[in-house]
């Protein structure tokens, strides 16, 4: 009995939810981890190797994501085990029969996250009527094509390098992993004067320190191509991307791609996660020693969230892309500012700012998170 709440602490999670149909090979999990300042938002992940436990961890990050970004939404994460990239029919059977197996979990919403799109939302939509990430034919703000969560990176980091005193035109940066949320980063970064350095995908790493082509890399990686197929600059392996020398490097791909064992290996004077979880706590730790500032995950990339919970709500694009700017501006020079005057990772600045904002909402509630 002790091990099934081994994720379990004064936040949550409220409910851990596995769901297997083997005719239809559906295997899945839900978790919702708290629930106190309303429904959770949280992204549909699909990949192969998920696992409970990254689920668990996704969950609370997006509890301390909506909070520290004053949403009136709990956190919560689903995921589902297969390869995004398999046929769309089967794609969406899978999909329609996980949303139908959680069509009375009210407590939870539905979002685009990792191998998902606002297609997937709206296959969701129609099982359960219950999803953000919407296509704009169906009323929603498509945050992957607009852009949602880079906008908010892109802010996030300008603040970031006025801390460090540094101007971000001219600032080399580097991106790990050019999908929907790195490629938009760097295009926001990139009419802001800040040079792409190198990027990587899962075909390898480009490096180019004169600068690569933003628009032309993007391009290439909508026609379906990795970023090393480009004819200008050098072809690397995956993990060259943690070599590259450079002033902003962004983790836009999977968790913990930044841990103890290559935490030195790192070039850079400031880290953006634009990933979830994408850095271990041993790691940021190590990082902040080295003197490389880190903006937490779930303060530089709430973006995205904000811009489903505006939808949610009734809003429009322009006021989502308000708000997450007013948001991941404000939240950001919070955070640092407390780190440095406390002597404190910039994480545990956070996680105290955040967990404060969800504490506060539990006790509002006559049967705490329930």
């Amino acid at each position: 009995m002790d091990s099934a709440f081994r994720f379990a602490d004064d936040l949550g999670p409220a409910k851990i939810i596995l769901v297997h149909e083997p005719a239809c090979a559906l295997k899945a999990v839900l978790v919702v981890d708290n629930v106190a300042a309303g429904p959770a938002i949280g992204g549909l992940r699909m990949a192969p190797d998920v696992s409970v436990e990254e689920c668990a961890r996704l969950a609370r990050a997006m509890t301390l994501k909506n909070a520290a970004a004053g949403l009136a939404h709990g956190g919560g994460k689903s995921v589902l085990f297969g390869d995004p990239r398999m046929p769309r029919g089967d794609k969406e059977r899978l999909i329609r029969a996980f949303a139908g197996a959680l069509a009375d979990e009210r407590d939870y919403i539905f979002g685009p996250d990792m191998g998902t799109d606002e297609q997937c939302m709206a296959w969701v939509h129609d099982e359960i009527g219950r999803a953000v990430g919407l296509p704009r034919e169906l009323g929603g703000i498509p945050l992957d094509e607009i852009g949602a969560t880079g906008w908010g990176l892109a802010h996030a980091t300008e603040v970031a390098l006025q801390d460090s005193g540094c101007p971000l035109a001219g600032a080399r940066v580097a991106i790990q992993g050019f999908g929907a949320v790195g490629r938009n980063a760097m295009r926001f970064l990139g009419e802001r004067g800040a040079v792409l350095v190198a990027a990587s995908d899962t075909g390898g790493t480009l490096h180019d320190p004169n600068g690569i082509d933003i628009a032309a890399l993007t391009a290439l990686k909508k026609a379906g191509r990795s970023v090393v197929s480009h004819d200008r600059g050098e072809a690397l392996t995956g993990e060259a991307i943690l070599d590259v020398a450079c002033d902003i490097w962004i983790p836009a791909a999977r968790p913990d791609v930044i841990n103890e064992s290559n935490a030195e290996r790192l070039n850079t004077r400031l880290v953006v996660e634009g990933a979830n979880i994408p850095a271990t706590e041993a790691a940021e730790r190590r990082l902040h020693q080295r003197g490389i500032l880190c903006v937490p995950d779930f303060i530089a990339n709430a973006g995205g969230v904000i811009c489903a919970a505006v939808e949610y709500h009734g809003g429009t694009q322009s006021t989502a892309f308000a708000a997450i700017e007013e948001k991941l501006r404000r939240n950001t020079d919070e955070v640092l500012r407390d780190a440095r005057e406390r002597g404190v990772t910039p994480r545990v600045a956070a996680v105290q700012l955040a967990a404060g904002r969800v504490r506060k909402a539990m006790a509002t509630r006559r049967w705490g998170v329930f």
